[in-house]
């Protein structure tokens, strides 16, 4: 891994990462816990942190449904929230 720098917007706001990492590492490195919400409103984030589960889905450029701890961030990634109502 490298320590080359890049930027991904969460949500309208820039957030800064580090190439290499996943999108979760670099949401949990911005102080950034949870990302989804279920039906009842509960925040989830990365819960087994393998793929596994389906805790860290977020939009990433247009694509829902993407697995936080199994997608690289890349420099200039949209990333959106997505909750239980939108589908995710």
């Amino acid at each position: 891994m490298s320590d080359r720098p890049i930027e991904i917007t969460v949500d309208g706001e820039t957030v800064a990462g580090v190439a290499g990492r996943t999108i979760a590492g670099v949401l949990l490195a911005s102080g950034r816990t949870s990302w989804r919400t279920t039906r009842s409103g509960a925040p989830r984030g990365v819960f087994c942190g393998i793929g596994a589960c389906f805790d860290c889905l977020l939009t990433v450029n247009g694509v829902p449904d993407v697995r936080a701890c199994r997608r690289r961030a890349a420099d200039g990634d949209e990333v959106r929230t997505q909750s239980r109502e939108e589908g995710a």
